[in-house]
């Protein structure tokens, strides 16, 4: 299927689709004005395998997206839809140069392209430290970096909550990283990495800490698995 077409179905469907969401998760999206005309990275925290198409909901725009192996796993057909929305398979044992090189060919086409920086799904955001991958991918094609920050998608699909249920989802498109302003930075990488995560933890610390679905059924799956202290790197 090629992007015109795909394009097309999306601005065909984002409404009615958009309306479902509404009415199955209580989804709101605030600052779509942040985002931006042509390419970017778009990225968000990752808790759910509904996330994709959440961020896909929120732009409003047919996504590129580089995902792990463990998307593609709920099932077949799950596997063959977000094939055909743009989701390109990432190994995690070796460097994704098709991969890769597909992302930085859309964003040089102004298609934006998602990269979740925590790698796979995770039971809560803190959880891991981000990877550098959305950094590297935004500075090589010298894009801006959009944060997004989501909360509620642990509730269906997640690790908290694996079975699709009824979740209220909250969406929040944060104003654009300027990732070249950190390019003279000693590890940019790292730099444009950990603003991302202040920016999505500015966002979500508060809600975490009172979420009592986020925090107790989160430290039910694995005692160790306690939220990290917010003033930490």
């Amino acid at each position: 299927m090629s992007d015109e077409v795909v394009q097309q179905l999306v601005e065909v469907l984002k409404h009615p689709v958009g309306w479902m969401a509404k009415a199955l998760f209580d989804l709101e999206v605030s600052g779509r004005e942040h985002l931006p005309e042509g390419g970017y990275v778009i990225s968000g925290n990752h808790v759910s395998f509904i996330d994709p198409v959440i961020v896909t909901l929120a732009a409003h725009r047919n996504i590129g997206y580089l995902a792990t192996g463990g998307i593609f796993e709920p099932s077949l057909v799950f596997s063959k839809f977000i094939r055909y929305f743009g989701a390109r398979p990432v190994a995690r044992d070796r460097v994704p140069v098709g991969a890769i090189r597909g992302a930085l060919s859309d964003l040089a086409a102004g298609k934006p392209v998602a990269v979740f920086p925590e790698g796979r799904r995770v039971p809560y955001f803190r959880e891991t430290r981000p990877h550098r991958g959305a950094a590297w991918i935004a500075l090589a094609a010298g894009v801006p970096l959009v944060p997004v920050a989501m909360h509620g998608t642990h509730g269906t699909l997640g690790m908290v909550q694996s079975a699709f249920r009824r979740s209220a989802i909250r969406v929040w498109i944060e104003e654009p990283i300027n990732v070249l302003d950190y390019a003279d930075h000693e590890d940019p990488l790292a730099a444009v990495s950990q603003r991302w995560m202040d920016v999505i933890g500015e966002r979500l610390d508060p809600w975490w800490e009172d979420d009592p679905i986020a925090g107790l059924a989160v430290r039910d799956l694995d005692p160790s698995l306690q939220p990290r202290d917010h003033g930490s790197s």
